[in-house]
């Protein structure tokens, strides 16, 4: 018999929380994209057994999951102290600067994720170079899609069971991005980005689902790629038995 604590965090169930917890508006949205008109027209499940069948509710326990908390709670940091960016934007190049912008960003994590790609999009800045045919030529100081993956793959990768935030924050030179959570399974500084293992796959599901990834494996290759393509170093990883941090260069 497979026990709670043999499926992964998120998959496990959140005692202290119930089905009001959960806005059933937003599950319904989600459910129109996760399955077919047809199927849904001619289900006659409970909704405790529609989520239940997506993972998002414990029938065992009669409770949400942790993945149903933060996919669909209404107060997901109430069960999950952590389940926040905290979002610093600093004028030089120093944590010791006063921050000319701070959020913390929070709900649920398709709100959280909309809200921080709004953040991405307002902070990142157009210069304007000089091309080999002596042409001018406005880009981006990052390429959004590129910090906008690297944001997502902290939310959907990070440890859930940690109070510590996820950290977003933005330097004149660059910008800092770290989860708490090492890698995972058989992931390893020397085999990343190439071998993956994800900590959550009922949220890295859930995710792709929403349209938020295209594939499951790819996204930091791609914005590597992405971020050589505009002009930007390598950017740099740091990895720790407790958080993971990515570092993107101007």
């Amino acid at each position: 018999m497979i026990t709670p604590e043999q499926f992964t965090f998120d998959a496990q169930p959140c005692t202290e929380a119930m089905l009001p917890d959960l806005s059933l508006a937003i599950f319904e949205s989600y459910r129109a994209q996760a399955v077919d008109e047809e199927t849904i027209a001619a289900n006659h499940r409970t909704i405790e057994e529609q989520l239940s069948s997506l993972r998002f509710f414990s029938h065992r326990f009669g409770c949400p999951t942790y993945a149903g908390v933060l996919l669909f709670g209404k107060k997901p940091r109430y069960f999950l102290p952590g389940h926040y960016v905290q979002f610093l934007h600093f004028p030089g190049t120093e944590m010791t600067d006063l921050p000319i912008d701070q959020a913390e960003i929070e709900g649920d994590l398709n709100l959280m994720v909309r809200e921080l790609e709004l953040r991405i999009r307002t902070t990142i800045t157009q210069s304007i170079r000089q091309t080999d045919t002596w042409q001018e030529k406005t880009t981006p100081e990052f390429p959004v899609w590129a910090v906008r993956e690297f944001a997502l793959n902290a939310l959907v990768h990070r440890d859930y069971s940690s109070t510590t935030p996820v950290r977003f924050y933005v330097f004149s030179n660059r910008i800092e991005i770290t989860n708490p959570g090492d890698l995972y399974g058989i992931s390893r500084p020397e085999n990343f980005p190439n071998v993956n293992a994800y900590r959550n796959p009922v949220v890295a599901e859930a995710v792709k689902t929403m349209g938020f990834i295209n594939r499951f494996g790819y996204g930091v290759q791609r914005a590597i790629s992405m971020l050589k393509n505009n002009g930007n170093p390598e950017p740099t990883f740091e990895f720790s038995s407790v958080f993971v941090k990515v570092t993107l260069w101007k």
